[in-house]
């Protein structure tokens, strides 16, 4: 790394995130080219060559970037719908709404998802799209489009559904997708753009809908055809007590021994919510190596229930962070999850030994870079890995009397981010994102939010 540019990051508390949960209460990182070439206590090595930039982060917290793990972007469009359903009488009222969305609109609302993460820290995001209307473009591509706008890490879990209202499944029949054609474009999508490189900036999964939208076929033969060319499956499970019933109706079995029947465990494999898991379900989960995106505030809006997380994690399930989509969500924003996961598992069995701040934080970075099969890249601050850095402020009113940076961060108020690394690139900068328009984005989200809603209305 000797010819690469360096910034110099110095003067603040850092919690590194790594297995050790080493933290610094005043240190230094060093940034070369995309990755941490050091960090530590006290200052900077003298020296140095090629800085092209130092930073005085005297107030701040210095922790690697947010990762979420699950998200639908396409969502950002009907924020502030259907807010006193569950979330099977969510899916009716929205699915006929979501099936009129076009390549436009998927590429805007991707805008403000994308944008809304990333001014709050996010610097890995995800999101799992699966409303695929006929002859409406390639929404695929404008979403990875408005990811590499934003500048934020990514991976698009294509998604598919084969199962519409004519064959027993909430989606309307012209917004699924037939077994042949499901396949067929997933295989497209990772063959144009999954980059399966340490430094990827643009990653492929195969993501089959759930178990109430996607025939067993589709479930079976996707598994495959992600194992076949090398990259990961996600799916939503064991969401609410009525998926568990359906499950059982249709298949005989519940939710996990469905999916271990279809090929859907494995340390290649992460399932968003998990709400409804008995201790066997937990077990196979860890046995296998399975994943979790653990979505609080949308299990609270859709009345799903309390995860066991502190349960899967102490079994050594591997747990992460998602927002969901932003129409079970409207505030579209990771690091409020790091608080509500914490006090909302506190409701549960375990009550106050449920969560701590630091396991909170560790739940939305290397956890979720453990989810989404990239801890050995990002998650946590470590020499060698890649420059994915935030800086959160933490001497204003909102933090200044909580003596410790992590409780701040965790319990204490949404923290404003002065600045936000993505591969060595600053992307935000107090608080404002310096890749795209804010306000731009805000008026097209607007706009296309609206045409949307008068599509929906003449069905």
């Amino acid at each position: 790394m000797a010819a690469a540019q360096r910034i110099v990051i110095e003067n603040c508390s850092i919690a590194t995130v790594d297995a050790d949960d080493t933290e610094y209460a005043s240190g230094y990182l060093v940034l070369a080219g995309n990755r941490i070439e050091a960090l530590g206590a006290g200052s900077a090595p003298q020296g140095l060559e090629n800085v092209v930039r130092r930073i005085d982060a005297t107030g701040h917290l210095a922790t690697p970037g947010l990762v979420n793990t699950h998200h639908h972007f396409y969502q950002w469009l009907t924020r502030g719908l259907a807010t006193d359903h569950n979330l099977f009488d969510w899916l009716v009222a929205l699915y006929p709404v979501w099936a009129r969305i076009d390549e436009s609109m998927a590429y805007t609302a991707a805008q403000g998802s994308l944008a809304m993460m990333a001014r709050g820290g996010v610097t890995t995001a995800m999101d799992h799209h699966y409303v695929f209307p006929r002859g409406t473009g390639d929404l695929s591509g404008a979403i990875i489009r408005a990811a590499r706008e934003t500048g934020v890490r990514f991976t698009l879990a294509r998604g598919s559904m084969d199962r519409g209202e004519s064959d027993g499944g909430l989606p309307p029949d012209f917004a699924v997708e037939s077994l042949d054609d499901a396949l067929a474009a997933t295989e497209a999508t990772v063959q144009e753009h999954h980059d399966p490189s340490f430094d990827a900036m643009t990653q492929v999964a195969v993501a089959p809908c759930s178990p109430f939208s996607v025939s067993t076929e589709l479930m079976r033969e996707g598994a495959e055809l992600a194992r076949r060319l090398g990259v990961r499956l996600h799916t939503h499970g064991s969401e609410t007590v009525e998926e568990e019933k359906f499950c059982h109706e249709l298949f005989g079995m519940g939710p996990t021994d469905y999916f271990e029947s279809t090929g859907w465990l494995g340390e290649d494999v992460w399932m968003a919510h998990c709400v409804h898991m008995n201790d066997s379900d937990i077990a196979a989960f860890a046995r296998t190596g399975t994943g979790v995106a653990h979505c609080p505030s949308s299990n609270a809006r859709l009345a799903a229930g309390i995860a066991r997380v502190p349960d899967m994690l102490a079994a050594g399930v591997p747990v992460g962070l998602g927002v969901d989509g932003t129409a079970s969500n409207e505030s579209g924003e990771l690091h409020t999850e790091l608080r509500n996961a914490l006090l909302i598992n506190r409701l549960g069995a375990h009550r106050e030994a449920a969560l701590n701040a630091r396991q909170a934080l560790r739940l939305g970075t290397h956890g979720g870079a453990r989810v989404l099969g990239r801890a050995a890249e990002t998650g946590s601050l470590q020499a060698g890995k890649l420059a994915d850095v935030v800086l959160w402020k933490l001497d204003t009113l909102a933090h200044s009397s909580i003596a410790d940076p992590v409780t701040a961060l965790v319990f204490g108020a949404a923290a404003p981010v002065t600045a936000s690394f993505v591969n060595g690139r600053q992307i935000v900068a107090d608080g404002r994102l310096l890749t795209v328009d804010e306000d731009a984005i805000a008026r097209s989200t607007r706009d296309e939010a609206r045409r949307l809603a008068q599509l929906a209305a003449r069905r």
